[in-house]
């Protein structure tokens, strides 16, 4: 944790309109210390090269300085985790990038120290195709203990945050907001497994909601964290297409999965790879021998896939009811069987983290 006077001072810097990270940082190894930007006079600031007038003149901003003596007090009230960029424990991939924030927060069991990072993106309206590979690439690549790094958005990011936790892997949820917002509300019921397996980091103070805006800021964390994006299914525009090129833009390597020319989601992946941007993949060992990981690591233990689950009574009841019934919403469901929401909540996770039950937008729930 970083000192009082300093941390208040990172997010004055942070906050200060028109200042980017790259020129923070440039403040920073200016004056020798983010302290010292502001008790350095405004003339010897205008002297470093790349930092223009305005952001200098708004620099010392009385009601900038007053939110950030807020968030500070946020931060030790909820006793948040702050990662400063010269901190030891800043991320080693993301402090390669230009561009990396200067501070951000964390919560959960992180451990940045593993090598083997690996970010999966891709659309939010995931196909049946799309799940598939996302669950069999993880599962391939669970014998090389990476973390999985993704957004914590619907479609591909939520499955590859799930599927890491299924194969014991340390997974990360780059958020595009702060720590008091949820987004999407419905995996609220993904924290507190996300939490156990890994973790979620965030530039964003408390209150910040997700603007547009925020998840392309969100989008370089994630692409500039990892050892190399892979990029599970997208159309010929959206954020992991984006995600893609700044993966690109701080060379590393970027992996899609093809699809048919005549699928809406395998677009983007088929754009990709055609204008030499990621390299093809369709399996697990692909993935590993392009990232050169060592083949000759100790196998994991596999997880045994259940052919015959176990359920008690209610499970077997909710389970037959949606394989009768077929796409039901959830208040529907406890209506129907007659079960208190937050214990339905709790037994639809349960089913799904058996492979029976999967959720789908707008509080839906089907049967696998």
């Amino acid at each position: 944790m970083l000192k009082k006077e300093k941390l208040l001072a990172a997010l004055r810097l942070q906050k200060t309109v028109s200042v980017g990270p790259i020129q923070a940082k440039k403040l920073i190894r200016a004056t020798g210390s983010v302290e010292q930007i502001f008790e350095e006079k405004t003339k010897n600031l205008a002297k470093i090269e790349g930092i223009g007038l305005r952001p200098l003149l708004q620099l010392k901003d009385p009601e900038t300085k007053a939110k950030a003596i807020k968030e500070l007090e946020y931060i030790e009230k909820n006793a948040i985790d702050t990662v400063y960029f010269l901190d030891p424990d800043y991320p080693r991939n993301l402090a390669q990038c230009i561009d990396s924030p200067i501070l951000f927060f964390k919560e959960g069991n992180l451990n940045f120290s593993n090598p083997k990072i690996i970010s999966i993106v891709g659309t939010r309206k995931m196909t049946s195709y799309g799940r598939a590979i996302c669950k069999e690439l993880i599962d391939g690549l669970a014998i090389h203990n990476p973390i999985v790094v993704s957004g914590f958005a619907y479609g591909v990011d939520i499955c590859a945050h799930t599927a890491a936790i299924e194969n014991k892997l340390q997974t990360i949820a780059v958020l595009a907001h702060g720590f008091e917002e949820i987004y999407p509300k419905v995996h609220k019921k993904y924290m507190h497994q996300v939490q156990e397996n890994g973790g979620f980091i965030t530039e964003f103070w408390h209150e910040d909601p997700p603007l547009r805006e925020h998840f392309i800021q969100r989008n370089r964390i994630v692409a500039g964290i990892s050892q190399a994006t892979l990029v599970i299914e997208s159309s010929e525009k959206g954020g992991s297409l984006i995600t893609a090129d700044l993966a690109n833009s701080y060379s590393r390597d970027v992996f899609a999965v093809p699809g048919r020319t005549s699928d809406a989601f395998s677009k983007g992946c088929n754009q990709l790879i055609k204008n030499h941007k990621a390299a093809l993949v369709t399996c697990a060992d692909d993935i590993a021998k392009l990232l050169n990981w060592d083949q000759s690591v100790k196998a994991k233990p596999a997880i045994q896939k259940q052919l015959f689950v176990t359920l008690d009574d209610t499970e077997q009841k909710v389970y037959d009811y949606l394989l009768k019934e077929g796409k039901q919403l959830l208040d529907v469901i406890a209506l129907d069987c007659q079960i208190r929401l937050p214990v339905l909540a709790s037994l639809l996770f349960q089913l799904e983290m058996k492979g029976l039950v999967r959720p789908l937008p707008g509080k839906l729930f089907e049967a696998v």
